[in-house]
């Protein structure tokens, strides 16, 4: 099962001529959906080839980098003829925010708008992974980050070893891998045990949103095939991230480092560093080496740990 990240905005605060501001897209099995959304997000999706046929809308917080996209784009939507409903999520606040939203734009929408409040901790249920929302510290907001994280495979069936056991392909090969012990026609009788090795993680995605380092994300990431952290400051602007709540590129890599996870992804850059973020890269990886930054219409795709992913 595919499952990517794309990068439609990537500067802090405001956009700039290399980036717009905050958005992302998650494609997980041709389902889409969208974690924050700036100014200028639709034209982002258009340009980097994000389909409008998205699902979900998620909001870290209400600071107008991330939500002022919404508006054109739910219009956008209308023009369009959209009748499926739309699904936005978001901390306190979100309904009184989409109120503000709708009334704006005068025109009814053609869809259904579905808003819920999202409660940090408890996770969003979905065919075979969930998306958790997880509290974070960003000054003069209520926010949260959120983690998709997929539930446990089944383990890997050994269908020469069932040859070998004159177990005949087909329905008793799917019942054992489903768990179910089988009875064959001799009377013998074959658990799981024998044929399926031991159950193997899914993947977990960790979006932070605007934050300060804090322990929720480390403890959320541990063992993550990726985590997006912002990372608005370098080193000598340290002061200016405690004041604003944000986090630096150094404090990133130290929540990657003490969570364990696979890769680090930096984003939401202040506009000093939009051209040249190399220093952010430097002071990174001189705390956890596998560090990239990101740049508008980056996509990365997060395979399976193990090759095998049947």
């Amino acid at each position: 099962m595919s499952l990517s990240i794309t990068f439609l905005g990537t500067s802090a605060s405001r956009p700039t001529v290399e980036r717009g501001v905050s958005a992302v897209s998650v494609v997980r099995e041709g389902e889409t959906m969208l974690v924050d959304c700036g100014e200028g997000t639709q034209r982002q999706m258009m340009r980097y080839g994000v389909s409008f046929n998205f699902g979900d809308l998620l909001f870290t917080h209400f600071h107008s980098d991330h939500v002022l996209g919404a508006l054109g784009l739910m219009r956008t939507l209308s023009l369009q003829g959209r009748t499926e409903p739309l699904h936005i999520w978001g901390p306190r606040g979100i309904n009184q925010m989409m109120k503000k939203a709708e009334a704006l734009g005068g025109e009814r929408l053609t869809y259904p708008v579905e808003v819920t409040e999202v409660t940090a901790g408890v996770p969003i249920a979905r065919k075979e992974y969930c998306i958790l929302p997880y509290p974070v510290e960003h000054r003069g907001a209520v926010a949260v980050g959120y983690a998709l994280i997929e539930d446990e495979r089944r383990g890997r069936f050994n269908p020469d070893l069932a040859r070998e056991l004159g177990i005949p392909e087909g329905p008793l090969w799917g019942k054992i891998h489903k768990g179910e012990a089988i009875t064959l026609d001799d009377g013998r009788v074959v658990e799981p045990s024998v044929l399926v090795g031991p159950t193997r993680t899914g993947r977990r995605l960790v979006i932070s949103g605007d934050t300060r380092p804090c322990p929720a994300t480390v403890e959320v990431s541990r063992g993550a095939d990726l985590l997006v952290h912002e990372s608005t400051f370098g080193d000598e602007e340290a002061a200016r991230a405690v004041e604003t709540g944000h986090s630096t590129a150094r404090e990133a890599a130290q929540m990657a480092a003490e969570a364990g996870v696979k890769r680090l992804v930096l984003t939401h850059f202040s506009a000093r560093y939009s051209r040249d973020p190399s220093e952010l890269d430097r002071e990174a990886k001189e705390l956890f080496p596998r560090v990239t930054i990101a740049r508008d219409g980056m996509e990365i795709e997060i395979p399976y740990e193990d090759p095998d992913t049947e």
